[in-house]
């Protein structure tokens, strides 16, 4: 049977997640609020859409799902991004982010080519 935890776009978005919360809870109240609470919304929205997606019977659904993922990337890049400029996340810690960020496009493509050509339904 295939489970969610083997899915690689699932279990990197579950990283991300952990891993920024884990930072921004170390932010002041202002940084938060603003670009704290958007940051994490949208990384935890990724692995979200994946789980929402893949627990879909048909194809159309799990891929629908799976774009809001995707999606949710680049959203999650444009906070990262607005992080860094306001000097909010730094170093190694943002090169990390990012480069994560920036595989995760090819990763749910990849899920979504398998779903359309795989399924039936």
């Amino acid at each position: 049977m295939f489970k969610i935890e083997n899915i690689e776009a699932y279990k990197t978005g579950r990283t991300l997640s952990k891993d920024v919360w884990e930072i921004v809870t170390r932010w002041n109240y202002f940084a938060q609020k603003t670009v704290g609470d958007q940051l994490v919304r949208s990384t935890d929205s990724i692995a979200a859409n994946i789980a929402e997606g893949f627990g879909r019977f048909h194809k159309m659904d799990k891929v629908k799902f799976y774009y809001n993922a995707r999606a949710s990337v680049y959203e999650s890049i444009h906070w990262v991004e607005l992080a860094i400029e306001r000097k909010l996340i730094t170093g190694e810690f943002a090169t990390n982010i990012l480069g994560r960020l920036n595989k995760l496009p090819k990763e749910i493509n990849v899920l979504i080519k398998l779903t359309i050509t795989n399924l039936k339904k």
